[in-house]
């Protein structure tokens, strides 16, 4: 009898408790085949981990789109294995727990609630990491998913130069890590209601380069369909670190770090990046680039034949109105810039030197003289006429966390809101703990880079602290933000009818108003106003839209 159940469940494809020892484990069947997850000790939820969604291409044609899914005749037991894709060795450490790389990386892992229900809503967590580091369950969701009824799916993508060179030809025409972001989704919209989800009701999520991702894949027409509303936290379509400026000099500037000296020859170049092992080209360091670039992330693609995930600037789609609009909950952390205060001590001599080295990549001028000009008025504006110090690091933390985060983030909003979006509804996450400020710069008492996340999520900033040995502020902020995210994943809206919380309208396109989201909950006018209207000028007159790699020249045979 029981393994009759057992088949029965399998054909039908659906989720099944097993009676016994069974009782620990789940079996869905799949459209690759029957799979195994298996209960989590601690937050008695399913777990499903390491599940192929698609395959990367190896050998030379690793930086094209992915390939489909694996599949099996035997159940396969969907346990974590540690695999990540390939990123610099130096931020494995990190992670406290082994991790195996390897070119075939494309997992999800689908974490379930136990219960009977059907059509639960569904959240695709994107992680980040700066397009070059990190994997799906870098912060994990099980509480989310055990208080708040709803399915959580991560997943990892290819990062740095294998998801993300970008030379517009047929082997590496860019944007490989998105395209397997959308193979993530539309791999969920074929799969998850084998799980009890409801695959008309996805809601994108993602936390810095995941949060640009939720907020690109708006725009591509590939995803369209593919997910019902967005949480993008603390990243945005429209920042300077999301595209590259010029992709082609990227790639040659790369490969001289690598040794590689031919760069000016284009299909050597191509040559070199197909025939490299994947050992070498992620072995460089990439996040202390003073024009706040990250290397290699998204491109604006040139038509190679293929599907293009981007066919042109964000700014352009945003204005254009043409892309996918559905309700956003948008925001991020009041003092993002903490993100750079471990190089302070680094550069603030040679900010105070040179600042326009430090000025964002898409600012472009007619010479150096007035290049000089703007960053004198810049640095002006953030230190007044104070020397860079630790006296002044306020003025260093909110430049980087306006030219970062802030400003591209309320730049993408106000082209949404004019484009016809009237469901944005923005926030501004403040909450501290004593144990979150600096030890060296008392004075700056801010949320850091995607606190607000970690809010959402499992565990806290704190290494080896779990969610036990929390203070009742946080553990109280904690259940507020996960209300309003699971309503929002509910329902469209962080504050629907009939919640206890403060009104929450969506904003206009001056970021009026926002939600700040700190000890309380307090419905506030227009976010960064000064700011906001300092840097408008600035990018009025002297924006640089990203580029698409030029058309590679003819080939010898071909003159």
């Amino acid at each position: 009898m029981r393994r009759l159940l057992l088949c029965v469940c399998l054909v039908a494809g659906v989720v099944c408790d097993q009676t016994s020892d069974e009782a620990e484990s789940r079996i869905v069947r799949i459209s690759q085949g029957s799979i195994r997850g298996f209960r989590d000790p601690e937050e008695d939820i399913f777990i499903f981990y390491g599940v192929p969604y698609a395959r990367a291409p190896t050998g030379p044609n690793k930086f094209k789109a992915p390939l489909p899914a694996p599949i099996w005749l035997e159940t396969l037991d969907a346990v974590d294995k540690g695999i990540i894709c390939h990123q610099p060795k130096e931020f494995i450490g990190t992670y406290g727990i082994e991790k195996i790389m390897q070119e075939d990386c494309l997992i999800a892992n689908i974490y379930v609630p136990k219960t009977n229900n059907k059509n639960i809503p569904v959240v695709v967590y994107v992680h980040g990491g700066a397009f070059h580091v990190g994997y799906g369950d870098l912060v994990t969701p099980k509480k989310l998913v055990k208080t708040k009824d709803v399915i959580v799916v991560t997943f990892n993508y290819r990062l740095g130069v294998q998801g993300f060179l970008c030379l517009g030809t047929e082997y590496a025409p860019g944007n490989a890590g998105m395209k397997d972001q959308v193979a993530l989704l539309r791999w969920v919209k074929k799969n998850i209601g084998s799980f009890g989800g409801n695959p008309d009701d996805v809601t994108i999520a993602g936390y810095s380069a995941g949060s640009a991702s939720v907020d690109l894949l708006l725009l591509s027409p590939l995803a369209k369909g593919l997910f019902t509303k967005a949480i993008p936290e603390s990243g945005s379509n429209t920042a300077v670190w999301s595209l590259q400026q010029d992709p082609l000099q990227n790639a040659k500037d790369y490969a001289k770090l690598l040794n590689f000296t031919n760069v000016e020859d284009f299909y050597a170049l191509e040559e070199f990046y197909k025939t490299v092992p994947y050992e070498i080209i992620a072995s460089k360091p990439f996040l202390d680039v003073p024009d706040s670039t990250f290397g290699f992330t998204l491109c604006v693609e040139r038509d190679t034949g293929e599907e293009k995930f981007l066919d042109d600037t964000p700014v352009n789609i945003l204005k254009n109105g043409k892309y996918n609009k559905v309700p956003l909950l948008y925001g991020f952390a009041n003092m993002e810039g903490l993100f750079r205060l471990p190089l302070f001590e680094l550069w603030k001599d040679r900010i105070n030197e040179k600042f326009s080295d430090f000025l964002p990549a898409d600012l472009q001028f007619e010479n150096e003289n007035q290049k000089d000009e703007v960053a004198e008025q810049i640095k002006k504006f953030y230190f007044k006429d104070s020397p860079i110090s630790s006296d002044t690091v306020t003025g260093y933390v909110d430049y980087f966390t306006d030219i970062l985060f802030a400003y591209p983030a309320l730049r993408s909003i106000k082209l949404q809101v004019e484009a016809g979006n009237d469901k944005i509804y923005l926030y501004e996450y403040s909450f501290i703990e004593e144990v979150n400020v600096p030890e060296q710069y008392p004075s700056l008492r801010g949320a850091n880079h995607c606190s607000q996340t970690m809010a959402v999520l499992d565990g806290t900033f704190i290494a080896g602290r779990d969610e036990k040995n929390i203070s009742d502020d946080l553990r109280k902020v904690k259940a507020t933000v996960r209300d309003l995210w699971s309503n929002f994943i509910k329902t469209g809206n962080p504050v629907p009818e009939g919640s206890s919380y403060p009104a929450w309208p969506p904003t206009n396109a001056n970021g009026f108003p926002y939600m700040e989201i700190g000890r309380e909950l307090q419905l506030r006018g227009t976010l960064l106003e000064e700011r906001i209207r300092f840097w408008d000028a600035i990018y009025e007159q002297y924006y640089r839209p990203p580029a698409a790699p030029p058309a590679p020249p003819a080939k010898h045979s071909e003159l």
